[in-house]
């Protein structure tokens, strides 16, 4: 592999962790940057996980470590996703995205709207710090996120904290550490599935992962210190950039 495609990763790595731990759609600079490197986008969608995994091993350690998450009172809402995201993770390794992205083009859209038009649900400081056992519906919601983020990946961070921000009233802190610790539990086994199916390149996969751990700490650090109101500014910032490109404003 040539050094300036190792430093691409590690560089885009870096940035993407960052985004994903704050916010979201750090996967939309990371994926395809893999595919710029030769990568069929199946192999790249499955490579993806395993920078993936990484970052949130090291965010949701860190977030534990901060005392923000508790693995006791923060795993129900696992258990959906996981459901869900190894079914996307099967449907994924045999079908083409392209329609798809345009359809999350105009979920991105609709959720833009909620950050800036209900700013007082995200920046709510004395918003939920535990929840209590989720419903049926929630569960459901649930169930359909882990099945894109199986699925596609990309964005899946968005979903996840309006799920637990607007449906289970978590504040925008909380509500990202819990993102990573479901993205982190179903991402152990939907890797699992792309690599049973060949479509992982470790190498490239790796080299990715140690830019986006490094981004993933500096991601919790940034979220615990600067509080849910600078986190919603990088929120609102992430999902602009994330429409534009899914629009093909950037080409």
């Amino acid at each position: 592999m040539e050094w300036y495609i190792i430093l691409a990763l590690l560089g885009t790595g870096l940035v993407a962790g960052f985004i994903n731990t704050t916010a979201g759609g750090g996967s939309m600079l990371a994926l395809p940057l893999l595919m710029f490197t030769g990568l069929p986008a199946n192999v790249a969608n499955g490579t993806l996980r395993v920078a993936i995994l990484f970052q949130n091993i090291v965010g949701v350690s860190t977030f534990r470590q901060k005392k923000i998450l508790d693995f006791k009172s923060d795993y129900q809402l696992v258990l959906p996703a996981l459901a869900g995201s190894m079914l996307g993770a099967l449907v994924a390794v045999e079908m083409n995205v392209a329609l798809l992205e345009k359809v999350i083009a105009g979920l991105m859209v609709v959720m833009l709207l909620l950050v800036v038009l209900k700013p007082g649900a995200w920046v709510a400081e004395k918003a939920g710090i535990s929840n209590p056992k989720p419903t049926v519906f929630q569960y459901f919601i649930f169930f359909l996120i882990g099945f894109y983020g199986g699925f596609i990946q990309m964005g899946v961070g968005f979903f996840l904290l309006a799920g637990l921000v607007l449906g289970c009233g978590y504040n925008l802190v909380k509500a990202n550490a819990v993102k990573v610790f479901i993205v982190l539990i179903y991402t152990i086994f939907t890797i699992g599935i792309f690599m049973f199916h060949d479509q992982v390149n470790w190498l490239a996969g790796l080299i990715l992962a140690v830019g986006n751990m490094a981004g993933a700490w500096l991601g919790v650090h940034f979220t615990i210190k600067s509080g849910a109101k600078y986190v919603r500014y990088v929120l609102i910032l992430a999902l602009v950039i994330v429409i534009l490109n899914l629009f093909g404003v950037f080409g």
